[in-house]
């Protein structure tokens, strides 16, 4: 099945379950929400920190995980979402334009890096001619792969590059002559198996047992790949989006995240809330 065939399909997919449940339930009531993350870490942020401060305001959350990037984008779209959890703005921009989605930003939140892993190999300095080296397929996560391995100096971008859409065209010179092996990003913890390095997207790394600290290189996150909350354009304003917010932006899940997310890269907000706790 192509790329193009399966999105179509989860589009119309979503959109005969929309109506379905419109038709079914009438008017959907605004203090029930139902949010969409990637499995792993956002899931737990929504779980942990989320969850709890919006039922204490009347809502009714229900958690939907999803384990590609695909989905729950068109889900969103669809209204069988009212949130979700799992992209930074790069992603988010580029596929709402692709697919004519009319997406938009909500809130940064604390986001794992990417970073490479390897179970064959200690160091990075183990690199050799061949080495196989997987890292995502998607064109924004592939960008931020390819930007490290130019900065790791195993390959060489071209003159004046984009680093936000570098692709394999751009390569000028694999200078240490590895292999790239581009798979979907919920893969690449598994192909640790059977490649020498492995760029890993953090919320995949942790939900597949992977520490931060086992990394052999962490992306320094750049506010272009600082996740989001991504909510339809329509709703932006609306009370049940800025309560979501308002969540995030709140001292206790700054709490939570100190507590269970040590090592993520936190938003502007929470890093001035804490400079103002004076820690």
């Amino acid at each position: 099945m192509s790329v193009t065939f399966r999105r179509s399909l989860c589009a119309m997919l979503y959109a005969v379950l929309g109506l379905g449940l419109a038709t079914a339930a009438g008017a959907k009531d605004p203090h029930e929400l139902v949010i969409g993350t990637s499995a792993g870490p956002y899931a737990d942020q929504v779980k942990l920190g989320i969850k709890p401060i919006l039922e204490k305001q009347g809502y009714k959350v229900k958690v939907v995980e999803f384990n590609d990037y695909i989905q729950p984008n068109f889900a969103l779209a669809e209204g069988s979402l009212d949130a979700n959890i799992f992209q930074h703005a790069v992603y988010l921009n580029k596929f709402a334009s692709d697919h004519k989605l009319a997406l938009s930003a909500l809130i940064a939140i604390p986001t794992a890096p990417i970073a490479i892993y390897s179970k064959k190999h200690k160091s990075l300095n183990e690199v050799k001619e061949g080495s196989t080296v997987a890292l995502p397929n998607d064109p924004t996560n592939q960008a931020r792969a390819l930007v490290l391995l130019d900065q790791l100096g195993w390959l060489k971008l071209r003159a004046n590059f984009d680093p936000v859409r570098a692709s394999e065209k751009d390569i000028a010179s694999n200078i240490k002559k590895i292999r790239l092996l581009p798979l979907e990003a919920a893969q690449l913890p598994r192909s640790l198996q059977d490649s020498d390095f492995s760029f890993v997207n953090g919320n995949y790394a942790l939900a597949s047992g992977l520490k931060l600290g086992e990394a052999l290189l962490t992306e320094r996150i750049s506010p272009n790949y600082i996740n989001l909350v991504a909510v339809r354009t329509a709703d932006k304003d609306k009370q049940f989006a800025r309560d979501i917010a308002a969540a995030y932006r709140s001292r206790q899940f700054l709490e939570v995240t100190n507590k269970y997310f040590s090592g993520y890269a936190k938003p502007d907000y929470q890093l001035a809330l804490q400079a103002r706790a004076g820690k």
